[in-house]
């Protein structure tokens, strides 16, 4: 079967979200590498445990992958690959960090995509996309993020610290405005300044057991 790409366009600003199914074909062997592998503490905006994955399994589909950020994204001269992580979500909803408990972006440049290359299903919850209502942004850059964290202190004033739980939906601060679903070998591609979160629907089942828990593929590319 070969890979189907489809690009979203959420929202107002419209930035574009690549969706690539059945991209590796090799689900099954990706989660027995992450299942095997070491973990440690992610640092302090990641709420769980991550580990280096051996990107060498982009080679089955880099032409297809390349395809898109060249027409899509505007790359011409290449990319580098910076980070390459199976990733673990474990913290439980009442020890998240308050910054952890809102949708979040990546990175202000417009040459970083994220990839996010899912091994699972459903169940084990996708990606959110939002606009921040009080400033209307959908997308953080170095001119917005003034703004943007002036906007911030003032939700905290008006509704206090965002509740104790992984963020999704409409709330008083943000609007939900698309959403990708988890899927077994499907992986997303998006550039890091926009606003996102993953979508947990059972916290309550959270391990650091990669055998059992929420595992993904998190890498990021900057492009020329």
């Amino acid at each position: 079967m070969q890979p189907q790409v489809t690009v979203h366009r959420f929202g107002n600003e419209q930035e574009p979200i690549v969706q690539i199914d059945g991209f590796s074909g090799m689900p099954d062997e990706l989660l027995e590498r992450g299942r095997a592998a070491t973990y440690q503490d992610a640092g302090a905006m990641y709420p769980g445990l991550r580990s280096w994955c051996e990107p060498d399994y982009l080679d089955r589909n880099r032409a297809l992958m390349f395809q898109a950020l060249q027409q899509v994204f505007g790359f011409r001269q290449g990319v580098s690959l910076d980070v390459s992580t199976f990733s673990l979500v474990t913290t439980p909803p009442g020890d998240l960090a308050p910054i952890q408990r809102i949708p979040h972006y990546d990175h202000g440049e417009g040459n970083i995509v994220a990839i996010m290359h899912y091994l699972l299903g459903p169940e084990t919850g996708g990606t959110a996309f939002y606009r921040h209502k009080r400033t209307g942004f959908e997308t953080i850059n170095a001119e917005r993020e003034a703004a943007y964290n002036a906007g911030l202190e003032a939700d905290e004033a008006e509704f206090g610290l965002p509740p104790e739980e992984y963020y999704y939906g409409d709330t008083d601060r943000y609007e939900l405005i698309g959403e990708v679903e988890a899927r077994p070998d499907r992986l997303i591609l998006y550039r890091g300044r926009v606003l996102h979160s993953g979508v947990i629907p059972q916290p309550d089942k959270l391990t650091t057991d990669p055998a059992t828990g929420r595992l993904t593929i998190n890498m990021f590319l900057t492009g020329r």
